[in-house]
């Protein structure tokens, strides 16, 4: 890679976190503009965890991560869902001992590790000049880390969540909420055939967007947030009285993975093992609420249980083809950031905001976070969203805060 260095640089571009519909278009975007503009383009594999892993040896075979990107891998690869240069969590300045690289293991030995020098090394090896990140919170605060250090970096906010702060949307969030949109009327079938209750977990941890949004179109009658802690009986009681108000006798509540019961002191967790940000995996509260609305349906219900319908929608709204807003966001935020590279602008993250494309200081990321205004778009007292005075709010309405 290093003796092919084109006269106006070398950019290279990863993905980190978890995968939605739309990479693949943001990495066809920044490549294709990237090469018309003179530039090579280096595609960095699993994140942050491809160019940490870098042996700067030009006899090693390095295949595995990183590879030069043409027009015709772009072209094919933009058709698919995911990303095809794969993504990790890792957190290069926080390695567990265990994940040092093999040929690093001499240097690095402590329990956690900062392997930022050898990031940026790496990046000097391979001649790249200018950093495209294209990922969440947590890919994008590693971003900002390695733009404090000097790294010409530029970042494009992707999550299902739509949780990245500074912006109105990320890249993912449009195919989610379609896909739980569609599914929930799929499963409207079942649950009225049978007269049930549907409960529908969904992503989101720490932001309700995933459940609210589809709630406000028309998928759900109720959902439950991250950023309000529910009465298990007033859910209830509100999801029977939804149930026999309909003609075909069945509700619906989406639930965000992130929410809690009044009486819980943290969220609910598939296991304790955590990420190299920190968190551990959420799932089950779907379970947990399916279990609270039988057990108190009698109650509410003339002293007779109601069965339940419970499904984890889980990876199924982020695989696939990206639907038409993850088709030309990610392509409008590619050809964004090759615009700052070509004005010497770095350090910041492409953004959509009140429905224009701009940009703003990459430090958004850390300083602030990204949730419902739950006195502004949710109705506790009803456990749904707010459905009133939507004059100039953004296309996706509470998501300018």
């Amino acid at each position: 890679m290093n003796d092919n260095k084109k006269p106006r640089g070398v950019i290279g571009i990863l993905t980190g976190g978890g995968d939605v519909p739309g990479l693949n278009p943001a990495i066809r975007a920044v490549t294709l503009r990237a090469i018309m503009e003179g530039f090579s383009v280096v595609g960095l594999r699993r994140g942050w965890k491809g160019i940490m892993e870098v042996v700067r040896d030009k006899k090693y075979d390095n295949s595995e991560n990183y590879l030069e990107l043409s027009q015709n891998l772009v072209n094919k690869a933009a058709r698919t869902g995911g990303t095809f240069l794969h993504s990790s969590r890792t957190r290069p300045s926080r390695v567990p001992k265990v994940d040092v690289p093999e040929h690093l293991k001499s240097d690095y030995a402590a329990d956690l590790n900062d392997l930022t020098p050898e990031v940026i090394k790496n990046l000097e090896w391979l001649n790249i000049d200018y950093l495209i990140a294209i990922g969440g919170d947590d890919t994008l605060s590693y971003a900002e880390h390695l733009y404090k250090q000097g790294v010409k970096v530029i970042a494009i906010p992707k999550t299902m969540d739509n949780d990245v702060p500074g912006t109105d949307y990320c890249i993912g969030f449009s195919t989610c909420v379609s896909r739980t949109i569609q599914m929930a009327n799929d499963l409207r079938t079942s649950a009225g055939s049978h007269e049930r209750i549907l409960v529908l977990e969904v992503f989101g941890r720490y932001a309700g967007f995933t459940a609210m949004l589809p709630t406000m179109a028309g998928a759900a009658n109720r959902c439950l947030i991250p950023e309000h802690k529910f009465d298990p009986g007033l859910l209830t009681q509100t999801l029977i009285e939804d149930k026999l108000m309909n003609p075909s006798k069945y509700s619906i509540v989406l639930v965000s993975e992130g929410a809690q019961f009044a009486h819980e002191e943290e969220m609910t967790f598939l296991s304790q093992e955590r990420d190299a940000y920190g968190h551990a995996k959420l799932g089950g509260i779907g379970d947990k609420v399916s279990a609270a609305i039988k057990e108190l349906s009698p109650q509410y219900n003339k002293g007779r249980s109601v069965n339940i319908i419970n499904q984890k929608l889980g990876y199924l709204v982020r695989t696939g083809s990206p639907d038409a807003i993850d088709s030309i966001v990610p392509m409008a935020f590619g050809n964004m950031a090759l615009d700052l590279v070509l004005r010497g602008l770095y350090g910041r993250l492409v953004v959509l905001k009140n429905g224009r494309y701009d940009h703003v200081p990459i430090e958004v990321i850390s300083k602030s976070k990204k949730i419902v205004n739950v006195d502004k778009y949710y109705n506790t007292e009803r456990l749904r969203p707010i459905y009133n005075d939507f004059e100039m709010l953004p296309l996706f309405i509470m998501t300018s805060d």
